[in-house]
């Protein structure tokens, strides 16, 4: 029966690919409408079937549980060029100043799936189902060498099978396998792609294979990798977290092999962080995490747009981000024995420098500070629904367009974005 159960967890988690526009880089700040309306807080306070996409070792605390949630995104993506802003055509020095919206599609859904069975009082299994992350863009007016309807889709969708288990009254781990699966499609860049590079020898392009820079539709990649965890109860009311998850080596985009570095390999970055929970009263909870994305370590990610090397190659361009630290506040507050509330902060480093403004702007993931609210109502003695609402303050960088590809002037990247999320939950 509870097989049956299972292998049903599973089949509904591969009906569907997500879209998404995440904001902690491209990460999601949380990873269930419960987690979201906290701030995303979750390593040391376990609350749904979705715990193991944080901690895995959350799983043996939350009981047979079956979760489904979706989220509804709506970004804002702008680019806006100085009014001196120039570039140099083949026609001649053409003004691009002004500003550019890259929001051609404005609203975006991921679902959200969790599973979870208890083998016995200390060990359990489970499956959850995310979105990790994503960037999209669609600017249908934009500005040289970008052509009308540049753009990217960038989406991951995680199942992540887990085992949990308690080793003495007072500590968890947990492991969970993360199988992963991640499609991408750039449009219009053509003329990137085939611009000549400075610092190359004459008639180089910018891509070391044009033909497989842009428009040849959605690539998917797949891979494999690992999330451990535990947790620690200290004292009855209060506990600590902490987890890893390993780099996921990723198959390369084999249609984008010359855009992206290592011929188009996308890998997923490590992060860990840690985190703290403190039942304040029997009534209210605080939680907290520090998690840390080690974007800095995969070179599509992290290269930035690097004198004389080509896309594709192994040390080619990339977005020129940096690693970032993610801090996370939240509170839960049980009103009475049907309502609880939440609310939270989430403050994520800009992954973004000033000197990579040109490439991001095909993903402007600028946004820092999140104020998050939620709530969960049950509804039976064994079901609950689960609200949450996300509100991503603007934020911009500013930097100097690229002299050396023949720009004058400066740009700016600007995102702010609103999050809808609502959760059915069931306690069997």
């Amino acid at each position: 029966m509870h097989y049956k159960k299972l292998a049903l967890a599973l089949a509904l988690a591969g009906m569907t690919l997500p879209a998404a526009h995440a904001t902690n880089g491209y990460f999601q700040p949380g990873f269930s409408v419960k987690s979201m309306g906290m701030g995303g807080v979750g390593i040391a306070f376990p609350q749904d079937a979705m715990a193991a996409a944080i901690n895995p070792a959350g799983m043996v605390d939350i009981g047979n549980r079956l979760d489904f949630g979706v989220s509804f995104f709506q970004p804002k993506r702008d680019a806006r060029l100085s009014s001196d802003a120039t570039v140099m055509t083949p026609m001649g020095v053409y003004p691009i100043g002004g500003s550019y919206g890259g929001n051609d599609t404005k609203t975006f859904t991921i679902p959200e799936f969790g599973f979870n069975y208890m083998l016995n009082p200390t060990m359990s299994v489970g499956v959850s189902v995310f979105g990790n992350g994503g960037l999209n863009t669609g600017y249908s007016q934009i500005f040289p060498p970008f052509a009308p309807g540049t753009g990217v889709d960038l989406q991951q969708l995680f199942i992540a099978p887990s085992f949990a288990m308690k080793i003495n009254p007072s500590n968890s781990i947990g492991v969970s396998l993360n199988i992963v699966h991640q499609s991408f499609r750039a449009n219009g860049l053509t003329n990137l792609c085939n611009a000549p590079v400075p610092g190359a020898p004459p008639g180089t392009a910018f891509s070391s294979n044009p033909s497989a820079c842009t428009d040849n539709g959605h690539a998917d990649s797949n891979g494999v990798g690992l999330r451990i965890g535990w947790i620690g109860q200290l004292t009855p009311t209060l506990s600590l977290g902490a987890t890893y998850q390993f780099r996921t080596h990723m198959k390369g985009f084999d249609k984008y092999k010359g855009l992206f570095a290592n011929a188009g390999q996308f890998d997923i970055p490590a992060n860990y962080g840690v985190g703290v929970a403190w039942k304040a009263t029997p009534s209210l909870t605080v939680a907290a995490d520090v998690m840390r994305i080690e974007y800095g370590n995969v070179p599509a990610i992290a290269n930035g747009m690097l004198p004389g090397q080509l896309g594709g190659q192994t040390n080619g361009p990339g977005f020129g981000w940096k690693s970032i630290n993610v801090y996370k506040l939240g509170v839960a507050y049980q009103y009475n024995q049907a309502l609880t509330l939440r609310a939270g902060w989430n403050h994520g480093d800009n992954p973004i420098g000033s000197s990579d403004i040109l490439f991001n702007t095909l993903a402007p993931g600028v946004i820092q500070d999140h104020l998050t609210l939620g709530a969960t109502y049950a509804v039976a003695k064994n079901m609950e629904v689960s609200f949450d609402y996300v509100h991503a303050f603007g934020n911009s960088v500013s930097g100097p367009l690229p002299a050396n590809f023949g720009f004058t002037g400066t740009e700016t990247l600007s995102m702010s974005q609103n999050v809808l999320g609502v959760s059915l939950g069931w306690k069997y």
